[in-house]
C-alpha cells in the first residue's frame, strides 16, 4: 500500500498497533494529515477506526508505532495532553454528563461560553438554553453540543467520529458547511463516516483500514466509491454490500398495531398509522418533529397526552416499559449505550430479557438460555472475540447485541429507532436482512431512520412526520429521496398544488 504523504504533514501516524488481550484492534495503522485538509478515515466496523481516533486523542495508549505532531514525536498520554497538542475529538457517543445542565458541562471542560453559543447557533440550535439538562435533550442535540464545544476549543485537528450518524438531514447540512469552513480557515479534520455522499463532497482524501491495517490511501475523485468499498471489505465480499429491493408485503389483514391521534410532550400533536404483521413501516422526520415521542410512548417510556393505541385490536396503556414488553412491543433505541450493560458480557446482555421466561422461582435454566443466546449470536454474526465486556466490541457489534437480545426472546412487534446509526455497510446489510427475516416470520416492525435511502432498502411503506403529525404516506418502492425530503419539510404534493393555484390566481 502506497500512502499519500502531504507536504509538511501536521499529523503523521505510522505503524500504530493496539491489543486488548487476545484481540488485535490495530495491527499496522498509518494516517497523515496536512493543514487545512479533510481526510476520511474509512473501514468496516471493527476495522480499528475508533481505536485509532482514541489513541490520537489520548483516550487509549498505543502499543507500538510512531505519532508525529508538527514533526515532533509525541506519545499522547491523556485527553488533556491531546488537547494541549491541538487534537480535539467528537466521539460517536456524547461525552456529556446527563445529570448536569449545559453550563456545568462547559465548566467541566473549560469551554468558553460565548464561542460555544456562537457555534451552537451556526450548527442549527439557536434557542439552546444553558440551564437545559443534558439528560433531557435528544441525541441529535447532544451531538451538536459536542461539536460546538470542540470547535470552541480552537483545535489544530478536529477528529469527528460518525458526526452526522444521529442527525436529520437539515442538521447534517449545517454540520458539513461548518466543517468545510473550519478546513478553509486552516484547521485539519479527520472525518469518519459511512455516508459516501458526505465523503465525496467534503473530503480531500480517504485512508482505509481493514482488520486493523491501513490498506489504502487515495484521493477523492468521481467514481471512487466502488474502490473504497472493495478496500474496506475485500474484493470477495464487496458485492454483498449491494442493496436489493425489499420483498412486497401483503396488505388487508387486521393491524398488529394501530395508533390514532397520538399526542405527547410539546412536539407530538396528532399521529395516526397502522402497522401490520409481516410489514416494515418506515418513519421519516427531521429533528424534533415528534418521532422520538412516538417511539417513547409505544415503548412505555413516556405517557401520552391523548390518543389511542390498539395492540391486536385491544386498547393498550403503557405506564412503564414493562407494560409495552408484556404486550409484545420491544424497543431498540438509537443510542446503544442506553440499551447495553457495557461492562457485562455478550451472553449476559443478550440473556437479560430471557430471565423472566427461563426461571420459575428457582435457578436459571442455563442450557435453555445458552441455546437461545448462541442461536441469536450466530444469526446476527456477532463477533464474540472480545465478549468479556460489550464495551470492547465495535459499534456495529454492539448494535447487533441490542437487537439479538430480542431475537433470542422472540419478537412480536419491534420498534427500531435508527438501528444502523454509525455502522458499516456490511453490518447494515445484515440488519436489513434480519429485519426482512423478522417480517417474513410474522413480526411487525416500526423503523425510524435518519438515512432516507434505508426506506427503499428495508421498508414496505413509509410515513413522514412534520410538526408532530403525519403529512405523507408512501410505498417504499416510490419513495425517492427528493419526495421524502420535501415531505419532511412539510411540503407535500397537496401543498405544492395549493401554492401553484395561489400563484396562478
Amino acid at each position: 500500500m502506497t500512502q499519500i504523504l502531504p507536504r509538511s504533514p501536521l499529523l503523521n501516524a505510522q505503524g500504530v498497533s493496539k491489543r486488548f488481550g487476545a484481540v488485535a484492534a490495530l495491527k499496522d495503522a498509518s494516517l497523515s494529515l496536512a493543514k487545512g485538509e479533510i481526510v476520511a478515515l474509512m473501514g468496516a466496523n471493527g476495522a480499528g477506526k475508533s481505536t485509532l481516533v482514541k489513541i490520537l486523542t489520548g483516550a487509549l495508549r498505543h502499543d507500538n508505532g510512531q505519532i508525529l505532531i508538527k514533526g515532533q514525536d509525541r506519545r499522547i498520554g491523556s485527553p488533556r495532553a491531546a488537547r494541549r497538542a491541538g487534537l480535539v475529538p467528537v466521539y460517536q457517543e456524547p461525552s456529556l454528563i446527563p445529570d448536569l445542565d449545559v453550563r456545568d458541562n462547559l465548566r467541566l471542560g473549560d469551554t468558553p461560553v460565548e464561542p460555544f453559543l456562537h457555534w451552537v447557533s451556526e450548527l442549527g440550535l439557536p434557542d439552546l438554553r444553558l440551564d437545559a439538562m443534558i439528560g433531557r435533550l435528544p441525541l441529535a442535540s447532544l451531538r451538536i453540543l459536542d461539536l460546538a464545544r470542540a470547535i470552541a476549543a480552537e483545535p489544530d485537528v478536529l477528529l469527528l467520529d460518525e458526526m452526522t450518524a444521529a442527525l436529520p438531514a437539515d442538521l447534517v447540512d449545517r454540520v458539513l458547511t461548518v466543517v468545510r469552513a473550519q478546513a478553509d480557515a486552516g484547521r485539519s479534520v479527520i472525518y469518519i463516516s459511512h455516508r459516501f455522499t458526505e465523503i465525496s463532497t467534503l473530503c480531500d482524501r480517504a485512508t482505509v483500514l481493514r482488520d486493523g491495517v491501513t490498506v489504502g490511501d487515495l484521493p477523492i475523485e468521481p467514481g471512487i466509491e466502488e474502490r473504497i468499498v472493495e478496500l474496506m471489505l475485500g474484493a470477495g465480499v464487496a458485492s454483498a454490500a449491494q442493496s436489493r429491493p425489499p420483498k412486497p408485503r401483503p396488505a388487508g389483514q387486521k393491524p398488529r398495531l394501530s395508533v390514532r391521534g397520538l399526542a405527547a410532550g410539546t412536539k407530538l400533536t396528532d399521529v395516526s398509522f397502522d402497522l401490520h404483521a409481516g410489514e416494515v413501516l418506515g418513519v421519516v422526520a427531521l429533528e424534533g418533529q415528534g418521532q422520538d415521542e412516538v417511539f417513547d410512548v409505544l415503548a412505555g417510556a413516556r405517557k401520552s397526552l391523548r390518543g389511542t393505541v390498539l395492540v391486536k385490536g385491544e386498547p393498550a396503556h403503557f405506564a412503564h416499559p414493562a407494560d409495552a414488553i408484556a404486550k409484545g412491543l420491544t424497543f431498540v433505541p438509537g443510542d446503544r449505550a442506553h440499551a447495553l450493560l457495557m461492562q457485562r458480557s455478550v451472553r449476559e446482555n443478550i440473556a437479560l430479557p430471557l430471565l423472566a421466561r427461563l426461571r420459575n422461582w428457582g435457578p436459571i435454566a442455563m442450557a435453555a438460555e445458552g441455546a437461545r443466546v448462541g442461536a441469536a449470536i450466530e444469526r446476527l454474526q456477532i463477533d464474540t472475540r472480545a465478549q468479556g465486556e460489550v464495551r470492547r466490541l465495535s459499534g456495529g457489534n454492539q448494535q447487533k447485541v441490542t437487537i439479538a437480545r430480542w431475537v433470542a426472546k422472540g419478537v412480536d412487534t419491534v420498534l427500531l429507532f435508527d438501528p444502523t446509526r454509525g455502522i458499516d455497510v456490511r453490518t447494515k446489510r445484515q440488519i436489513y436482512d434480519l429485519v426482512r427475516d423478522l417480517a417474513d416470520q410474522g413480526a411487525a416492525v416500526l423503523y425510524y431512520t435518519s438515512e432516507l435511502a434505508e426506506i427503499r432498502l428495508a421498508c414496505d411503506r413509509a410515513i413522514v412526520i412534520f410538526g408532530g403529525r403525519v403529512v405523507d404516506q408512501i410505498e417504499a418502492s416510490a419513495a425517492s429521496d427528493a419526495h421524502l425530503m420535501r415531505a419532511a419539510y412539510g411540503l407535500t404534493e397537496k401543498d405544492r398544488a395549493t401554492e401553484k393555484d395561489g400563484a396562478t390566481a
